[in-house]
């Protein structure tokens, strides 16, 4: 609704019923609809593909847990009328779903929206552009909006005619900005801080100069209930809780090769604080079980610690998930000590290696001798350690049989075994670009090798596949 028809809209339903307030009028009037989308997961999978039967049920087939990214572009807009949809969920939720073209059909005649927004990850971006599609060929006068980690590194990838803006980073601002200044009749090319489509390709305009910090003033608590039609499939494993996500920090200090979160952030790293962490905890109860979604959780030890004496203070009794380095661990076990009487019971820690000249590769700067030690930590404070293992695709039989039995004698009760992955926008892709020989994002997702393997393609999954059998617990997490 444009500036002119709103104000005769106003006008009109004045002389109606002069009992209501013209600002609260106005503010109704205004009101856009928003449609923000959580893509389905890619179904790529070639280590579950060529795995072994027996190994099959420990493999990853799906990342779980509710969007948090669209949660708080939600808050930054909810005077307005959002609707947040988890395709992610719905698919867990009933397999008879129909397929996405048709999921978002129904969803636009639904509700009509003036705003589609998706968050895009990379094995995603193709589900992204089949929304947008099926948006501009139901309206295309409704505003096509592309966030999240794929349009911060890779912008140029939405130069595409059903994207009308790309806005990259953490910018719920910028969102809440575009929505309301749409509303009021400005053209894209006059809304600071967006990429837009034109002919001639993707434009910038000028710089958004409001700084904006996401994890303390400018944080915004996420409204939880735009989940509850999916709440039952946030549920890990064998647990017959559900998960939430809850950031604790933004970003991250180091700089691994292969990670995108560090360039996402441009190095840069948020810390929240301990009072709006507890005021969440405690707005939580339907979720028991709690993913510190950060990249290392422990990075700073008196936040951390602060933290804690709190949570015990309030009496906070919930199930922690957390990543956790293994230097970490090794280095100061008494704040593992603490986490754990808080509540910490599993721990994702990223061995990557177990080779010192490989983390040296990866710009790890967490030696393999603490990946033993970390374990040793963790498990005398009865805390289950997923350990992360990546591997190159130049592994030949001699590495595969090393990292199995490197594995073997170092047992955790969770273990996950991955390809290593040159996900666009890293330091990594960068490296290795010109030996890519797959291009197709829906695979990008660390379980398909995307470049030349040495072994032949089929058998080098396979013994990926494998490695997962080499733990100590029997459930899947």
């Amino acid at each position: 609704m444009k500036v002119n028809s709103l104000t005769l809209a106003v006008e009109e339903q004045l002389s109606k019923d002069c009992t209501l307030d013209k600002c609260q009028l106005l503010y109704f009037c205004m009101q856009m609809k928003i449609l923000l989308i959580n893509p389905p997961r890619s179904p790529e999978n070639n280590i579950l593909k060529y795995a072994p039967e027996n190994a099959k049920r420990f493999i990853h087939k799906k990342l779980i847990g509710p969007p948090l990214g669209l949660l708080t572009i939600a808050a930054a807009v909810k005077y307005h009328d959002v609707i947040v949809f988890d395709c992610k969920g719905e698919y867990d939720l009933d397999p008879t779903t129909p397929p996405l073209s048709v999921l978002t059909l129904q969803l636009l005649e639904k509700h009509k929206p003036d705003v589609v927004g998706v968050t895009i990850i990379t094995s995603e971006f193709e589900f992204s552009i089949d929304i947008f599609r099926v948006v501009k060929e139901f309206n295309p006068g409704i505003l096509t909006v592309a966030g999240g980690l794929h349009a911060t590194l890779c912008p140029t990838d939405f130069r595409n005619s059903f994207v009308d803006v790309v806005i990259q980073g953490q910018s719920p601002h910028i969102f809440r900005d575009l929505v309301n200044l749409t509303e009021q009749g400005q053209v894209l090319s006059n809304i600071p801080g967006i990429l837009f489509n034109t002919k001639e390709g993707l434009k910038k305009t000028v710089k958004n100069n409001v700084f904006w910090d996401p994890a303390n003033a400018d944080y915004l608590m996420p409204d939880r209930n735009h989940l509850k039609r999916w709440i039952d499939t946030y549920k890990v494993g064998d647990s017959p809780f559900p998960s939430t996500y809850l950031f604790t920090s933004l970003g991250c200090p180091y700089k691994c090769t292969f990670c995108s979160i560090w360039t996402q952030f441009k190095g840069k790293y948020y810390q929240r604080t301990v009072e709006s962490l507890i005021t969440e905890l405690k707005s939580i109860d339907e979720y028991p079980v709690v993913r510190f979604a950060d990249a290392n959780t422990v990075v700073d030890h008196v936040f951390m610690n602060l933290l804690f004496d709190r949570i015990l203070e309030e009496r906070i009794k919930k199930t922690f998930v957390m990543d956790i380095r293994a230097d970490v661990a090794a280095r100061f076990p008494g704040i593992i000590e603490k986490l754990a009487k808080g509540g910490l019971k599993v721990v994702i820690c990223g061995f990557e290696s177990f080779r010192d000249n490989e983390l040296k590769r990866y710009n790890k700067k967490s030696p393999a001798k603490y990946n033993q030690e970390a374990i040793r930590v963790f498990e005398n404070n009865g805390i289950m350690v997923r350990g992360n293992y990546v591997i190159p695709n130049d592994y030949d039989e001699d590495d595969f049989k090393a990292l199995s039995d490197y594995a073997d004698k170092n047992r955790v009760v969770y273990a996950g075994y991955t390809v290593l992955t040159p996900m666009p926008g890293t330091v990594f892709y960068k490296e290795v670009q010109d030996q890519i020989v797959d291009h197709d994002y829906r695979k990008y997702n660390f379980f398909n090798s995307v470049m030349k393997t040495r072994l032949p393609h089929d058998e080098f999954h396979e013994r990926i596949g494998s490695l997962w059998l080499i733990k100590k617990g029997k459930d899947v997490i």
